[in-house]
């Protein structure tokens, strides 16, 4: 599992992060990380994890996989598919893709056959603590109404994360929580570590900045 305190980046659909620009963008997260001494690691879309692991040696996850076996399954991303091209692990149960409770059970598990990172995503409290029961690596809790508008969870909603370390502890104090949704400055991530993660996961704040990498060692500058 990767060092913590850890920001992992979504590159989630922009164009900004998607074919050269998502290799370019690579490289400015592995030396924004080498320069900061704060481990960072990228979320590609899954046609980019293959370029973008042969040019960096930073942890790459892919954004999805799908509860599925090796068959007929036309559309979907399988996870042995995932593991082939060499990622670290791979988020679960994004607000933006959500998965069933049997869904998020056989990927985590899945995940763990395959020595691969877990980072299940969850939106609420009650939410957290039900899916620390799986036992994945990372939670990373973010309330779906944060995600994109530039308002940290860390400030908006500060409760939310005490509570989810806390709840989350209670089951598996081995799993790291992540804060997620809004976080784009040093002051964001610096409340969300005093809030008790371990880390944060972000994207649009980094990804649409006009300086990538300058965004990314400002985000570091208070810790």
């Amino acid at each position: 599992m990767s060092k913590t305190p850890i920001i992992i980046l979504n590159y989630k659909t922009y164009t900004e992060s998607t074919g050269k620009n998502a290799v370019q963008l690579s490289k400015y997260v592995q030396e924004a990380s080498e320069e900061s001494g704060i481990n960072m690691a990228i979320a590609p879309q899954a046609v980019d994890l293959y370029p973008i692991i042969s040019e960096v040696d930073i942890p790459v996850y892919s954004q999805h996989m799908d509860a599925i076996t090796p068959g007929g399954h036309t559309g979907s991303t399988l996870p042995e598919a995932i593991k082939e091209t060499g990622v670290t692990g791979t988020l679960i149960n994004h607000s933006e893709q959500r998965l069933t409770i049997a869904d998020i059970d056989s990927i985590v598990e899945k995940t763990k056959e395959m020595e691969l990172t877990s980072v299940l995503c969850t939106n609420n409290v009650k939410t957290s603590a039900a899916a620390a029961s799986f036992n994945p690596d990372y939670i990373a809790i973010e309330p779906p109404e944060l995600i994109g508008t530039g308002i940290p969870v860390s400030q908006a909603n500060p409760e939310i994360v005490e509570n989810t370390v806390e709840e989350i502890h209670k089951i598996n104090k081995e799993i790291n929580v992540l804060c997620g949704a809004g976080i784009s400055t040093g002051e964001d991530m610096k409340a969300a570590l005093e809030l008790g993660s371990q880390g944060v996961l972000l994207a649009s704040g980094i990804i649409k900045a006009d300086d990538q990498k300058q965004a990314l060692l400002d985000l570091v500058s208070l810790i």
